[in-house]
């Protein structure tokens, strides 16, 4: 039997100042003691000998190893680039004379 009582819920909704009706406050007191039900018959599974998991299925770290490739000189990295100036990208000021 749930210790939630339409009493527990009017006084939970005071504390966080929730206005309830009373129609609220009896449809609360079944869904909070039905939450209140359901937990205690986890607990009663949960016991020290059963792992706690976070996941139902082990998963493991998939990331691939961090090995350098093959890269772009600068002359491919600049051949798709609108301007350049030597081997670096060349943009326009978007500040203008503010710098």
């Amino acid at each position: 039997m749930s210790e939630i009582t339409p009493e527990v819920v009017a006084h939970l909704a005071d504390l966080a100042r929730i206005a309830l009706t009373d129609d609220e406050i009896q449809k609360l007191t079944g869904e909070l003691g039905s939450i209140v039900d359901n937990v205690a018959k986890v607990s009663e599974v949960a016991t020290p000998d059963v792992p706690a998991t976070s996941h139902p299925i082990p998963l493991s770290n998939v990331t691939r190893a961090d090995v350098p490739g093959e890269t772009l000189t600068p002359a491919q990295a600049l051949a798709g680039a609108p301007e350049h100036a030597s081997d670096r990208f060349k943009v326009s000021a978007i500040l203008g004379e503010e710098q």
